[in-house]
């Protein structure tokens, strides 16, 4: 049995992201929430409302005991990207790409 929860279209960088997932893969669920409320990256602020809808995915919907949950999968891949033109001297125009993030949690509880 396990509880997912999505988020899509987040206007952060996947890669951002990626480095916050790598801190809370494999733990607790009240460790991971532990930890990203006291992890100063922006990423964080996203994930911790994240693992709260998960976990109330697991309690509500599935029936599971929220104090053995534990974080089995989460990963982010790349959403559409959002493309800017940035003016710059003599007449030319840089690009500047906008990236957004498609974020997955899961959630699986400890036999």
């Amino acid at each position: 049995m396990e509880a997912r929860a999505y988020l899509k279209y987040a206007r952060i960088s996947p890669r951002k992201v990626s480095i916050v997932l790598d801190l809370i893969r494999n733990k607790p669920a009240d460790v991971a929430m532990a930890i990203l409320k006291n992890t100063p990256k922006a990423a964080s602020e996203y994930l911790v409302k994240l693992l709260k809808s998960a976990m109330a995915n697991a309690e509500n919907n599935h029936n599971m005991d929220v104090s053995r949950l534990y974080v089995a999968e989460c990963f982010v891949c790349p959403g559409p990207i959002l493309k800017r033109i940035r003016p710059r001297a003599q007449g030319r125009a840089y690009r500047i790409e906008k990236r957004t993030s498609h974020v997955t949690l899961v959630l699986k509880e400890k036999e």
